[in-house]
């Protein structure tokens, strides 16, 4: 049995480059596998594919003022069983009321599979705040899943990496806002629906022949878990 880890993203490269800060997405794959990857994406075939994205922030009285954002693209083709994993965590700990803290975790993770399977993605969608002895601390974890699943496998287009590009940078860009966290969750809510968007626009362009045959219909799924 032959394993190849696929290529990072070329996504989190070019965003690492412009001082984007992003936990790399984990991508595992088991069998015979063809690493074929679009812009800013990791693509595998014929493939069991584990996707694993994560934000943590913490803060504290040395660190008050803490954020992490995670974005990332996975792109399967048809594969046997995908597990899709993300998580969004932050903690402020030990600031005193006159100094409270400020954390925030933004992950955003998009998975797009095919084939008769697509539809038994193993997702799991997870995010944790906690204040933990810090009196008006300001925390907020916001994890946003989005899994695309296609009878047929496609490519997300051009068009679509460079908007979901451009995303990517305006969740970033909530780095150095100062608003207050009930705004950035609303911006933060505003830009998952632009990625909705973006995905149904996608899966709408994907061959429908033989889909009433199979009974099987692109969907898109988001999933949202905000503390």
């Amino acid at each position: 049995m032959k394993h190849r880890k696929p290529r990072t993203p070329r996504t989190t490269r070019k965003a690492a480059g412009l001082g984007i800060v992003a936990t790399a997405g984990l991508a595992l794959a088991a069998g015979t596998t063809t690493a074929d990857a679009s812009p800013g994406s990791s693509r595998i075939s014929h493939a069991i594919a584990i996707a694993v994205d994560m934000a943590h922030s913490h803060a504290d009285r040395i660190h008050v003022t803490q954020f992490d954002q995670s974005f990332n693209i996975h792109e399967y083709g048809p594969s046997v069983a995908v597990t899709a994993n993300n998580r969004a965590t932050a903690e402020s700990v030990g600031c005193s009321a006159e100094d409270p803290c400020r954390s925030i975790a933004l992950s955003y993770q998009i998975v797009t599979t095919a084939g008769k399977d697509a539809r038994l993605v193993n997702a799991t969608n997870i995010s944790r705040a906690a204040n933990e002895h810090c009196p008006s601390c300001q925390t907020l974890s916001a994890a946003y899943q989005f899994v695309v699943a296609l009878p047929r496998g496609i490519r997300l287009s051009r068009q679509a990496h460079s908007e979901l590009n451009s995303i990517s940078h305006q969740v970033n860009a909530l780095r150095v806002s100062h608003l207050p966290v009930p705004e950035i969750t609303q911006r933060a809510d505003q830009l998952a629906r632009e990625v909705k968007t973006i995905l149904d626009r996608e899966a709408a362009r994907t061959p429908r022949a033989g889909d009433r045959e199979s009974g099987f219909r692109p969907t898109v799924t988001m999933h949202r878990h905000v503390r």
